[in-house]
């Protein structure tokens, strides 16, 4: 058995699956799926993230927000009626769980950005800028608050404890989504935390990390030259930044983002064929500073599907399987056979080739009925 004062370098425990055809079930399914990996973490970190379980209020952006005090919470909530419509405000529903304890104040803002807050002198802002930008100020100006996630119709639950416990703590056999990733941390060079648990989230982006990100330094300093301000003390928050720039500001293929977090050796490169060779080169050479080094597993998520990306010499574990429309994606077998025994195609992600299940278009869960 291992004890909590081990140091184990392949520790922590992702898993993630999602319905391609967007059906949705309850959180009990990644809890048991989580929990198979019990060994994996160390009851210093655990979390959730879900899409598709807020339909009530689709069109707003959930904020889930971590108080150490009600007067933070109160400087938060001012800030936010200034910037937002606020169509909902509720403490995040939770039951006791005895192993959690000493947990922050947890709530949950259901926000509309105000059209005027869109300009600001001769700038002009989209949505999803202006969202980012309350989130950077919240983290690093709000003493005592963290904003846990900020995207629309999805949601991030995390805490200190396992990941199981986490999961009974926040109620989520009560939460329907189509997809749900999870996290069971065993932190090796930063505390324990609640901020610090995973998943960490921007938007819709969420990521979950089994590793640890060498490159931090580098890629801190390179998303705070594009305003994103990395205040939570854990390496893995870089890379829910890096997604945002590379995909959503930078308009990058996935592919290409890919390609920048785990790019090949320069050896390898000029061993591809010329064209894959040219873009290879471009793209180390233009972000570089974006390359995530050391050793990793990740499940990426946003509303449109589910990303599974190993380091380039795949120094942690990453299976996935198929079950019908179903894709899943763990550290270890055993939590995907927890869940779903029988599956139509198991393999091993390669390093530094992503492994990509996408949303399928409007209708093609009908079109493939009939078929």
């Amino acid at each position: 058995m291992w004890k909590k004062d081990e140091r184990i370098p392949s520790g922590c425990a992702i898993s993630g699956f999602i319905n391609r055809c967007g059906r949705k079930e309850s959180g009990e399914a990644i809890l048991r799926s989580i929990a198979a990996m019990h060994e994996r973490s160390n009851g210093l970190g655990g979390g959730f993230a879900v899409y598709g379980c807020y339909p009530e209020y689709a069109a707003c952006y959930a904020f889930h927000l971590m108080f150490e005090s009600e007067a933070a919470r109160d400087r938060v909530e001012e800030f936010l009626r200034r910037s937002f419509v606020v169509q909902g405000a509720e403490p995040i529903p939770t039951r006791s769980v005895a192993s959690i304890t000493d947990q922050p104040l947890l709530w949950r803002y259901f926000l509309e950005v105000r059209p005027e807050s869109l300009t600001v002198g001769n700038t002009f802002l989209t949505e999803e800028d202006f969202v980012v930008a309350a989130v950077m100020e919240i983290n690093a100006h709000f003493d005592g608050a963290y904003v846990a996630s900020s995207g629309k119709n999805m949601g991030v639950f995390k805490g200190v404890g396992y990941p199981e416990e986490i999961g009974r703590f926040y109620r989520l056999e009560e939460y329907q989504g189509y997809l749900w990733t999870a996290h069971g941390r065993f932190p090796t060079n930063t505390p324990g935390w609640w901020g610090g648990a995973h998943p960490f989230a921007l938007l819709d982006w969420s990521v979950v990390h089994n590793g640890e990100i060498s490159s931090y330094g580098i890629n801190k300093r390179y998303l705070e030259g594009h305003g994103y301000l990395c205040r939570l003390g854990t390496d893995t928050e870089v890379i829910a930044y890096l997604f945002d720039l590379f995909q959503r500001r930078h308009g990058l293929p996935l592919s290409a983002t890919c390609l920048a977090l785990a790019a090949p050796f320069w050896s390898e490169i000029d061993r591809l064929p010329p064209e894959e060779a040219t873009i290879a080169r471009a793209v180390r050479m233009v972000y570089g500073s974006g390359l995530l080094n050391g050793p990793f597993s990740i499940i990426v998520a946003n509303r449109s599907g589910m990303i599974g990306l190993n380091d380039r010499i795949k120094l942690r574990p990453m299976v996935v399987a198929e079950r019908g429309e179903t894709v899943y994606m763990a550290s270890e077998e055993a939590a995907i056979r927890e869940i779903c025994p029988s599956v139509d195609r198991l393999w091993y992600a390669r390093g530094g080739e992503p492994v990509v299940a996408a949303m399928m278009p409007l209708g093609a869960e009908a079109e493939a009925e009939v078929a």
